[in-house]
């Protein structure tokens, strides 16, 4: 089984899940497992030391609405002991006040926030506000394929390297 679950909201054929199979790849198939959270379970959820949660900007900066269904159960699930890496996609351009907020609002959910792992620079943003912003880094990976969709596979490569020292 593979140690590292892969967990997104949205189409299974959308942007979002485009780059949960891209994260998948860089970690290799064998793994990582990746899952659509409008059909997953805290059991689920308790068969990884790793988790890699994904959601894309839904509205003006909200959470995709199947992770306002599936965050209560994510954080009744045992997460105390697993660390988590989260990445959001979101548009700097059209929404630069709430650029990947969708991101913010999860980790905002998390029980255990000291878990959360893979923060990266703001740097190559352009962007007014956004609450997945933490002491100048976001809290994951914010991926822009609406205006920066060239930057999207070395910003998932790299970010993906630092998480496998992390998970280790």
């Amino acid at each position: 089984m593979a140690q590292i679950g892969i967990f997104f909201g949205g189409r299974d054929n959308g942007r979002t899940a485009k780059v949960a199979r891209q994260i998948m790849e860089e970690f290799g198939k064998n793994n990582a497992d990746i899952h659509n959270v409008n059909s997953s379970t805290t059991e689920d959820v308790a068969k990884y030391d790793f988790l890699v949660l994904g959601t894309a900007a839904w509205g003006i900066g909200e959470m995709h609405s199947d992770w306002e269904n599936f965050i209560d159960q994510l954080t009744e699930a045992p997460l105390e002991n697993k660390k988590i890496a989260i990445f959001g996609l979101g548009d700097q351009v059209e929404y630069p006040e709430s650029f990947v907020d969708g991101m913010g609002i999860i980790f905002c959910r998390l029980p255990f926030k000291q878990n959360v792992v893979g923060y990266t620079s703001t740097q190559g943003y352009k962007f007014y506000y956004s609450n997945a912003e933490k002491d100048g880094k976001f809290i994951g990976l914010a991926i822009d394929e609406d205006t920066q969709p060239e930057l999207t596979t070395r910003r998932v490569k790299e970010w993906v390297s630092d998480l496998k020292k992390e998970f280790k």
